[in-house]
């Protein structure tokens, strides 16, 4: 099984970003929206975008993991931002450099969405993503 990154040239490029993902696995976990409540119902971050990005992603590796997968093997996901402007955009690329213990987040197709609301108010950020599962 492989995964192959590739950024063709004419289209944007960063660290955190691949354009295109392609893989030959035959499973694959679709995890649902991880947002920064912890398991007891309670938002880790407050009202701190950069925060809750973080804690978003922390939980988003949680669940890959659970599913017998690790964050090197996410090939997509949507990230959903409460109000969205270039500044709460910014805070979330900055969490993907340190979401995991200082580690940034493995680059990956993914879609920054700015939406009104989320679930619950004080919720900034919620992550859905797909994995590839080793057979």
């Amino acid at each position: 099984m492989s995964i192959r990154h590739v950024n063709p040239e004419g289209l944007l490029k960063f660290d955190q970003l691949t354009q295109v993902v392609v893989t030959d696995a035959s499973r694959m976990a679709f995890i649902a929206g991880q947002s920064a409540m912890n398991e007891r119902f309670e938002l880790v971050g407050g009202d701190d975008c950069f925060a809750q990005s973080v804690q978003a992603l922390r939980n988003l590796r949680t669940a890959v993991e659970a599913a017998g997968s690790s964050v090197d093997r996410v090939v997509s996901s949507t990230v959903y931002l409460k109000n969205l402007t270039p500044a709460v955009g910014e805070q979330f690329m900055r969490a993907l450099g340190v979401a995991l213990d200082g580690v940034p987040f493995p680059p990956h197709a993914f879609s920054m969405v700015g939406v009104q609301s989320l679930a619950s108010p004080d919720i900034l950020v919620e992550i859905s993503a797909v994995a590839v599962v080793d057979a």
